[in-house]
């Protein structure tokens, strides 16, 4: 069996470049896209001058600015956004039908069986980036590996606007000298824990037991075990039966207000959430919506409420309500998420 070649594309500070791209004034200055004021509100994404200063996505307005004073912020333009990812996607079906989007400025790529650029997965995603950049004036990052995580990993090495190749040969150098907390879904908690048994990169891991492994961090260390021997056999999902759609984002600095909560649901959450919702549900049948909250401590909680239609307006007293478990807590990690209608799970079924 041949050594599958997959792309990962991420676009770089994809919504601050689209404000950069369509407002020439904004280039040379630290922006940021999200927030409504400099007195509430959260960041959804900011270019890299802005990164010089610290300044990060999901992160409150008001520690943006002590960070960075002059920074520019303007709200997001998400119609804009979606139409622009519309485009992108357009421009991944012209090299492969196997794609697997992620948000609107990232998606993983199957090029294996692919003959354009003589079959070549390095020149297709270098033909990608010059595609978008020559077509929609924007930059993309690209990570080329024959292993999904990998992939993934890869995309950030050379960002922005950069290639990273891993080919077959190189894969488990790189794989033993990768820190664990690279690895796509390895957050604080679990590094800590990782840390303190003595684990900080993947050769640590593959040199271990796996029945310690799996004693001490269960499907995780399961995980990490496969990944740390270069396994990785998930495939490029491009449709998926489901009986939920959802999104959610853990933040870099804890955000504790409505306003703030509010600011990320309207401005990320939720057109993220209907994006996935149109691909799983066209005509967006749904029966429930919910909020998902991780305060500070750790601990979480949900609520969902009964909703025949998708409306962004529901989950706002839902919010509230949900906020009146905070007891004074900070909040890291915000969740949205609906269950979709039978009828329509039905109608998934039957397709595949």
């Amino acid at each position: 069996m041949s050594e599958r070649k997959i792309i990962h594309v991420d676009m770089d500070c994809f919504f601050a470049a689209v404000e950069m791209r369509d407002f020439p004034e904004y280039k040379n200055v630290a922006l940021a896209v999200g927030g409504n004021s400099k007195q509430r509100g959260v960041i959804s994404t900011c270019n890299y001058r802005a990164r010089e200063f610290g300044v990060r996505s999901a992160m409150p307005t008001t520690k943006a600015y002590q960070l960075c004073p002059n920074l520019v912020l303007v709200p997001g333009r998400m119609a804009v956004y979606k139409a622009i990812s519309i485009q992108i996607r357009e421009i991944f079906s012209r090299y492969t039908s196997i794609i697997e989007p992620l948000s609107f400025d990232e998606a993983f790529l199957d090029v294996t069986g692919s003959q354009l650029h003589h079959g070549s997965a390095t020149l297709i995603a270098q033909a990608i980036r010059q595609d978008i950049e020559k077509e929609l004036n924007l930059t993309a990052s690209a990570g080329v590996a024959p292993l999904k995580f990998l992939a993934k990993i890869a995309s950030d090495l050379n960002k922005p606007n950069g290639l990273a190749v891993i080919t077959p040969s190189e894969v488990q150098e790189v794989i033993d000298k990768l820190p664990l907390e690279k690895i796509p879904g390895v957050g604080k908690v679990s590094i800590e824990k990782l840390h303190h048994a003595g684990f900080y990169t993947c050769l640590d891991i593959r040199q271990s037991n796996y029945v310690n492994l799996l004693r001490q961090f269960g499907r995780m260390g399961a995980s990490l075990w496969k990944k740390s021997h270069g396994i990785d056999d998930r495939e490029i999902v491009v449709e998926r039966c489901r009986k939920s759609v959802g999104v959610e984002r853990t933040f870099s600095e804890n955000i504790s207000s409505f306003d703030q909560c509010w600011e990320v649901i309207e401005t990320v959450l939720f057109p993220e959430l209907e994006q996935r919702l149109l691909k799983a549900s066209p005509v967006k049948a749904i029966i429930k919506q919910g909020i998902k909250i991780k305060f500070a401590d750790f601990q979480q909680t949900t609520i969902e409420h009964t909703f025949q239609v998708f409306n962004i307006t529901d989950f706002k007293p839902m919010l509230e309500d949900i906020l009146t478990r905070q007891k004074g807590r900070e909040i890291r990690l915000l969740g949205l998420n609906v269950m979709l209608k039978p009828s329509d799970l039905d109608r998934q079924l039957r397709l595949l």
